[in-house]
C-alpha cells in the first residue's frame, strides 16, 4: 500500500467507520457487452470469437473520474467443461494482447482453449482501449548537439511533463495509469464475467501485472504463468545481470571456433568503443522515418548502449551484437546510423500508458542506489531500461510507493519460465520473485530467450499442462545462437 499522509488515513479511517456501521454492500459488478467478432489467424483463417467492452473508472479514487472502456477478445472453450477463463497480460508496458493473439502465440491461444475460455485483453490505454491521444512535447529535441546520457535524460523529462500537461488539460487523469489500477481492471473483469477465479498468462510486463493481480486480488487467481518475470520492484533493472549475461555470451563465443577468431574479447570490445565515444561522439547521418532529407546527429556511448539493449531481449539479436561491435570498431557507424536516428527522431512522442506505468511502478531508494552503483561499471550503463529510472520522481502522486514493491508472498501455483539467454529480465531475478511463493514452480529454458512462448513447443506444451493442473518439465535445452559472422 503507498504510504499516506496521516490526514488522508484519518479520513480513510472515519470513511471506513461510517460505511461499517451503515452496512454498506460490496459495489456491484461491472457490466460487459459483447459483440460477434471474426478474427484472423496469422495465415489469414477466421476464428468466431467474441469482441467485449469493459466500462472502468478511470481512476477509482477519484469519485468524478471519467469512465473508459477496455477491449477483449474470448476464445470460447472447446472443453466440455471448461475451467477458469485464462486471461493473457501482454508485455510492454503498452503491447496489445488483442495483436498479440494474431501473432506467432496465436496456436498457444487456440490450445488453451482446451481448458477454459481464453481472453486476450488491451489493457488500459494501449490498442482498443486505448484512452489518450500521443503526445509531442512542444519544444523538440536538438539533434545538432552531442547526445548523451545527461542531454537524454533532461530532454526526456521535460518532455514527458510538458506531455502530461498536455494530457490533463484534455481531460486524462495521468494518475490513472498505474499497475495497480489494472490489477483492479483484471479482477473487474472477473466480476463481470461471474467467475469465482480467473487464470493469469502474462510476459515481461504483463508478468509485473499479473504478480499485482496476486499481490491484491490473490483469492480471485486459480493459477498463473508468467514469463520474462518483472518482479513489482523489478522495473529498473540490474546493470550487473546484463554483464552476466555478456559472460554467458563470451562463454558461447569461445565455443564457436569461427565466432571466437572474429570477435576475441567481446566486453573489452565494447568497452573500448563506448570509451571512444564518450570522448569524442560520432557523428553519423540517415533519413529518418517519413523524412524527405538525410541528417547528421553526433552521438555518445548511451544512445548506442540503448540501442544493443533493444537487441539483446533473444538469442537471434544478441548473436549479432558482436559483428556490429567488430565493425564500430573499424570505424563503420553507418551500421548503426539508420536505427539510431530513427530512434532518436521519434523521442518527441510518447503514447502515455508506457511511460506512466514504468514511472509509478518506480524504485526504491536502496534499488536505485545499487543499480547507480553497478552502472558505473556496467557494460550498457543504465541504458538498458531507458527511461527509467531517469524519469523516477517527476509525478509524486502516480508513484505506488514501497507497500507496492514490497516482496510478494503467494500460495497461488504459479509457473516461472526464464530463458538463460533473456537480455531483458534475469533468470535470477525470477528467483527471487519465485521465493516468495510456497507453490511456485520453475521451467529454466537454456538458451532461451524473452519471448519465449513461440521460441519452442515444447515451452507451449509446459504452458498447457501447468494450467491443467498438471507438472511440466522443469528444463528444456535450446540450441545455442550461431554468431552472425561476415565472410
Amino acid at each position: 500500500m503507498p504510504d499516506m499522509p496521516r490526514c488522508t488515513l484519518r479520513t480513510l479511517g472515519a470513511l471506513m467507520l461510517v460505511a461499517v456501521s451503515s452496512g454498506a454492500q460490496p459495489a456491484p459488478p461491472p457490466t460487459v457487452t459483447f459483440s460477434s467478432h471474426v478474427f484472423l489467424s496469422p495465415k489469414g483463417d477466421t476464428i468466431h470469437a467474441e469482441l467485449g467492452a469493459l466500462i472502468v473508472p478511470e481512476r477509482r479514487a477519484n469519485p468524478s473520474s471519467r469512465r473508459i472502456t477496455l477491449r477483449f477478445v474470448r476464445f470460447r472453450s472447446t472443453a466440455a467443461a471448461p475451467g477458469a477463463p485464462i486471461v493473457y497480460l501482454a508485455g510492454g508496458p503498452g503491447a496489445s494482447g488483442i495483436r498479440a493473439a494474431a501473432g506467432p502465440r496465436f496456436p498457444l491461444f487456440m490450445a488453451l482453449r482446451e481448458l477454459g475460455d481464453v481472453i486476450a485483453l488491451d489493457q488500459r490505454g494501449v490498442g482498443q482501449s486505448a484512452t489518450m491521444a500521443p503526445c509531442t512535447a512542444r519544444t523538440p529535441a536538438d539533434l545538432s548537439q552531442p547526445l548523451t546520457r545527461a542531454a537524454l535524460v533532461s530532454f526526456t523529462r521535460a518532455a514527458l511533463t510538458d506531455c502530461i500537461t498536455q494530457w490533463t488539460a484534455a481531460g486524462v487523469d495521468v494518475d490513472g495509469y498505474t499497475t495497480r489500477e489494472s490489477a483492479d481492471d483484471i479482477d473487474d473483469l472477473r466480476r463481470a464475467l461471474g467467475v469465482s477465479q480467473v487464470a493469469l498468462w502474462g510476459i515481461s510486463y504483463g508478468s509485473h501485472l499479473g504478480l499485482a493481480v496476486l499481490k491484491y486480488h490473490g483469492a480471485s487467481v486459480s493459477r498463473a504463468v508468467f514469463a520474462g518475470i518483472e518482479g513489482l520492484e523489478q522495473t529498473v533493472k540490474r546493470p550487473a545481470l546484463t554483464d552476466s549475461l555478456f559472460v554467458r555470451v563470451q562463454r558461447l563465443i569461445d565455443a564457436d571456433t569461427t565466432a571466437r577468431a572474429a570477435y576475441g574479447d567481446i566486453a573489452a570490445t565494447m568497452r573500448r568503443i563506448h570509451a571512444r565515444l564518450d570522448s569524442a561522439p560520432q557523428r553519423v547521418t540517415a533519413t529518418p522515418p517519413a523524412a524527405s532529407a538525410p541528417i547528421t546527429v553526433p552521438i555518445g556511448a548511451f544512445p548506442l548502449q540503448m540501442l544493443i539493449g533493444s537487441m539483446i531481449a533473444d538469442p537471434v539479436g544478441i548473436a549479432r551484437v558482436p559483428a556490429l561491435y567488430a565493425a564500430l570498431d573499424a570505424g563503420r557507424f553507418e551500421m548503426v546510423a539508420g536505427p539510431l536516428i530513427g530512434a532518436l527522431s521519434g523521442m518527441s512522442t510518447f503514447f502515455g500508458m508506457p511511460e506512466l506505468m514504468d514511472v509509478a511502478s518506480g524504485i526504491d531508494g536502496a534499488r536505485l542506489v545499487r543499480v547507480a552503483r553497478e552502472a558505473e561499471r556496467g557494460l550498457l550503463g543504465d541504458a538498458l531500461n531507458f527511461p527509467m529510472p531517469h524519469l523516477a520522481g517527476i509525478r509524486p502522486s502516480i508513484d505506488l510507493g514501497t507497500g507496492f514493491r514490497a516482496p510478494l508472498r503467494s500460495s497461488v501455483p504459479t509457473l516461472f519460465i526464464s530463458g538463460t539467454l533473456d537480455g531483458r529480465t534475469s533468470p535470477t531475478e525470477a528467483a527471487e520473485v519465485r521465493a516468495g511463493f510456497s507453490r511456485g514452480r520453475a521451467l529454466t529454458v537454456e538458451n532461451g530467450g524473452h519471448n519465449i512462448f513461440e521460441a519452442d513447443p515444447r515451452v507451449a506444451e509446459a504452458v498447457v499442462t501447468f494450467l491443467r493442473g498438471g507438472t511440466p518439465v522443469d528444463r528444456i535445452e535450446m540450441a545455442p545462437p550461431r554468431f552472425f559472422v561476415p565472410r
